[in-house]
């Protein structure tokens, strides 16, 4: 499985109770949080889960969520807050009551990524939308001695301290995706079977060297090395979809990356993805996601 975590944004947090604290990524950005001292809790809307010293959450899809001193307090957005920079990417928010931090104030460490499988891309949407490091302990042991680094290097503020936490969150997160991918994923352990199933998983390689390519059932069937109508029952038993929506479903994920978040020109991009023209490109486009790439470019551009 490719797995991508590209940290965007990362804040270490000491601040005294009572407090809320409100996150809302966007553009399917993944959030990590780690407590490292005191008690949190952890709301995404009516859902509240306690957090406490050692504990860590992934929220795949990020979205709106809150981290509140008391499970009936209120958030302030936590854009609000002074940030000073530590480190390319990492920034300190102290918002302790009285001259200083005391022992008895929170301190949380807070990532923000960019999140991406690869080839099980879509597998993000099928995650749940909380996903706790303590469920993991039992069966991945190797997470604690991490958990342990982070709540030392939160604590202790050695030289470097700020980005050796940053790629420690991401490994973290790393370990919990890959946890839920092993433990089955769900309702999603058809596209885990069609990685796991070497033949399967020659011909989404395939495409995904290649997905401009102008692919045939045909041409994907001879890299499983079976006839058209064995490979294509087969892919849609496993992964649920025919394999040529497949190829275009990932044509539009990259289309969307590249032009959203890489800033190519979506001629460009419609070149490299096959199609003849750019008019074509644009009507795949907005049939698979609901809105044209030009809209898409300026929802990005404005956000940003």
């Amino acid at each position: 499985m490719g797995m991508r975590l590209v940290g965007v944004e990362y804040r270490r947090i000491e601040i005294t109770p009572p407090f809320g604290l409100r996150f809302g990524t966007v553009n399917g950005r993944a959030q990590f949080h780690f407590v490292a001292r005191g008690q949190v809790f952890l709301r995404c809307g009516q859902t509240v889960q306690a957090m406490n010293a050692g504990d860590a959450v992934l929220l795949p899809r990020g979205g709106l969520h809150e981290l509140v001193s008391d499970a009936e307090g209120t958030g302030r957005d936590i854009t609000d807050f002074n940030a000073a920079p530590l480190c390319h990417s990492v920034s300190s928010i102290k918002a302790c009551s009285g001259e200083g931090c005391r022992s008895s104030d929170a301190l949380v460490f807070s990532g923000c990524m960019e999140f991406d499988l690869g080839s099980m891309h879509p597998l993000v949407g099928l995650m749940p939308e909380v996903m706790l490091v303590g469920t993991l302990l039992d069966r991945y042991p190797e997470v604690l001695p991490m958990l342990e680094a982070m709540e030392r290097e939160a604590h202790g503020e050695r030289a470097g301290f700020a980005g050796v936490l940053a790629r420690l969150a991401d490994v973290v997160s790393a370990f919990i995706v890959r946890a839920w991918v092993e433990c089955g994923c769900g309702d999603a352990s058809g596209w885990v079977a069609a990685l796991r199933d070497p033949r399967l998983g020659r011909v989404i390689a395939a495409i995904h060297r290649d997905p401009g390519r102008d692919w045939t059932v045909a041409e994907l069937a001879a890299e499983m090395g079976s006839s058209r109508s064995v490979f294509a029952a087969r892919f849609l038993a496993v992964t649920g979809m025919t394999p040529l929506r497949y190829v275009t479903e990932l044509r539009m994920r990259l289309a969307a990356q590249w032009i959203g978040r890489e800033h190519m020109p979506i001629e460009t991009a419609a070149h490299r993805l096959g199609y003849g023209s750019q008019a074509a490109f644009s009507r795949a486009f907005k049939r698979a996601m609901g809105y044209s790439p030009g809209a898409m470019r300026g929802q990005n551009s404005a956000a940003a």
